[in-house]
């Protein structure tokens, strides 16, 4: 007789099958709609948010919303913006990534306030509550290497919820385990919209010989070359890739090697 699979385990099959779905609607940026509209569906919540953050220049470089505006967005409210990032620092939870340098962990607010401190807060009053929100769930993911990469950039999914029923243990551990096929799910969609540039023969021997981990005097001597060819080779290379360094080149090249 087959075991009786627990809901836990049914959780995580459906969160699994959710991330490994190939999409087509892969947008100029961020996540495919469809994805996250099934992450809603698997985690309930009132609203699911994706921005990317810039928290260096204190911008959003895209934002997406699961239920959609239905286009009626209107104009960027800059005195909202402005108070959301005045007080961006001061809230423990959003800030959490940028203070610690902890991407992985999935946090909440409760991880951080009892209700009293956190009503009394200023991004809750100036922020949160005029929003109608209460409660909410964060997942952080890394920038691939590239031109646009830099300090203070991520990715931030946010589930948010009004007054009542906060997000549960079950909630953050089904999204710890998610968030690696998150991240290849994002990294998946920054491939499609900017595939790999056409490399020469002599370049692509290049970097499988520096994703084996081989050095420039190694490579010239293994393909015959001086290593003042093979540094220009590399700079060529890493204009073509629109990277500055080896590691991302391996990763723009081979991306079946990222993590």
């Amino acid at each position: 007789m087959a075991s009786r699979v627990s809901a836990s385990e049914r959780d995580v099959r459906a969160l699994a099958g959710v991330v490994s779905e190939i999409r087509s609607d892969v947008p100029t940026q961020g996540l495919p709609l469809s994805l996250l509209s099934d992450l809603k569906d698997q985690i309930p919540c009132d609203f699911l948010l994706c921005h990317g953050y810039d928290t260096t220049l204190q911008q959003y470089w895209f934002t997406q919303q699961i239920p959609q505006d239905n286009g009626q967005e209107g104009p960027v409210d800059e005195g909202f913006n402005r108070g959301f990032w005045e007080q961006y620092w001061d809230c423990q939870v959003c800030s959490y990534p940028d203070r610690t340098g902890d991407l992985r962990s999935i946090v909440k607010v409760y991880d951080f306030y009892s209700v009293r401190q956190w009503r009394s807060t200023g991004f809750y009053r100036e922020i949160v509550r005029p929003q109608g929100f209460e409660n909410h769930i964060q997942i952080c993911l890394s920038e691939p290497p590239g031109p646009d990469a830099g300090p203070g950039r991520s990715v931030r999914l946010f589930f948010l919820r009004g007054p009542g029923l906060d997000f549960s243990e079950r909630d953050q551990a089904l999204l710890t385990l998610l968030r690696p096929h998150l991240q290849q799910a994002y990294h998946d969609a920054e491939r499609l919209r900017s595939p790999v540039p056409q490399l020469t023969p002599r370049q692509w021997d290049l970097l499988h010989l520096i994703a084996g981990g081989r050095t420039n005097t190694q490579i010239a001597r293994q393909l015959g070359l001086s290593e003042g060819t093979v540094r220009t080779h590399l700079e060529n290379i890493y204009g073509r890739l629109q990277v500055s360094n080896r590691t991302a080149a391996v990763v723009r090249a081979f991306p079946e090697r990222v993590a």
